[in-house]
């Protein structure tokens, strides 16, 4: 059940960001963190990443390999958040949409309890919506002899 609701809310950060890349763009660079060169590719495949990784823990694909990923991008995030928040930079954190809201502690406490979510999949989490196996065990179950045709 977690493992769902981490990944419904990475489709909607990612289906927010995924149509507008030059403003994802924008609010990466306003965290002058970045180097300009990587702003726009990381625009482009951040998005799509998260989309991905996304989709594979709501269909129960990959589900370790995929919460690691965001939860090191939520780490990366953070440390983006609190060097910003350091150097006082009044900028939003370009989390949702193109509007997106002011960093500070409650983003980061978000992102916190995301990344708990995060590892809580990613030690306890071991059963996909395709069953036990994933397509795996779809695959055996399919192909496996019946006991009629013994």
């Amino acid at each position: 059940m977690l493992r769902l609701c981490v990944g419904y809310f990475f489709l909607y950060a990612s289906m927010s960001k995924i149509p507008y890349p030059a403003q994802f763009a924008e609010a990466t660079a306003n965290y002058r963190i970045v180097p300009y060169w990587l702003v726009n590719f990381g625009a482009v495949i951040l998005p799509w990443a998260e989309f991905v990784c996304a989709l594979f823990l709501v269909i129960g694909l990959m589900s370790r390999a995929c919460s690691l990923l965001l939860g090191l991008l939520i780490v990366m995030f953070n440390t983006m958040i609190l060097i910003n928040m350091y150097w006082g930079i009044p900028i939003t954190c370009g989390c949702y949409d193109t509007i997106g809201e002011p960093i500070g502690w409650k983003k980061i406490a978000e992102n916190a309890v995301m990344l708990v979510a995060l590892i809580q999949v990613y030690f306890f989490d071991r059963l996909s919506i395709l069953g036990q196996g994933g397509l795996t065990g779809l695959a055996k179950a399919r192909y496996a002899p019946s006991a009629a045709s013994q």
